[in-house]
């Protein structure tokens, strides 16, 4: 059976375009695979702890050398963590906030990508602890920030894709759903715009042509 992970960030809840693009996006991977099996974690509902003192000092002592308080400051990290690894695939639905992620994805970001749980150093630089799983990213923005059309940066794009790989994660494909803040159109392009990409990223097996034999 194949798990995957589908992680929300939009604070919009039902009105979400990211969100409402993540769902069809895994009715695409339902209609491809029936016997997947999806955990949610909704950001917006319940967003993570930000990394505090305790948490700063306790990622720094090893395992075995933890006290039970430094122990207690990592729980909801090595939660989130497991969580990740447990996971055969992953879909990430976000809004950008601000030309990059919202905060929520960040605090969850800083809880998952630790230094020698996640990734350890290198001379080389870091390398990822994770194996790497397919990775689906749908991004909501207000406005344009892809191609000759882009009127603002994109900071988001190539942070998450360096952030995924520092985890080992880098089999990553991106969904951008663009010019949405004033569309009145925007739900019928939001669907519109995500089965087209699911129809070239994703497409639906062909029937078996039935033998008269």
């Amino acid at each position: 059976m194949t798990s995957v992970l589908a992680i929300a960030c939009s604070p919009a809840g039902a009105r979400s375009a990211s969100g409402t693009a993540g769902d069809l996006l895994l009715e695409r991977l339902r209609a491809r695979d029936p016997d997947i099996a999806v955990v949610r974690r909704d950001l917006g509902v319940t967003p993570p702890a930000f990394v505090d003192a305790g948490f700063a000092a306790a990622m720094l002592v090893t395992e075995g050398e933890r006290t039970a308080g430094q122990t207690a400051a990592l729980a909801e990290s090595e939660c989130l963590i497991a969580e990740l690894e447990a996971t055969d695939l992953l879909v990430l639905s976000t809004p950008m906030h601000n030309f990059t992620v919202p905060a929520v994805l960040k605090a969850w970001i800083d809880q998952v990508l630790r230094v020698e749980r996640t990734f350890r150093r290198t001379p080389a630089g870091k390398v990822g602890g994770l194996r790497d799983r397919p990775t689906y990213v749908v991004v909501a923005s207000g406005g344009r920030v892809i191609g000759d059309l882009a009127r603002q940066p994109d900071f988001l794009t190539p942070y998450l894709t360096a952030v995924l790989a520092t985890l080992g994660i880098r089999t990553v494909r991106f969904l951008h759903l663009e010019g949405l803040g004033a569309d009145p159109a925007k739900a019928a392009r939001v669907a519109a715009e995500t089965r087209a990409w699911l129809d070239a990223q994703l497409p639906l097996p062909r029937p078996t042509a039935l033998s008269d034999g």
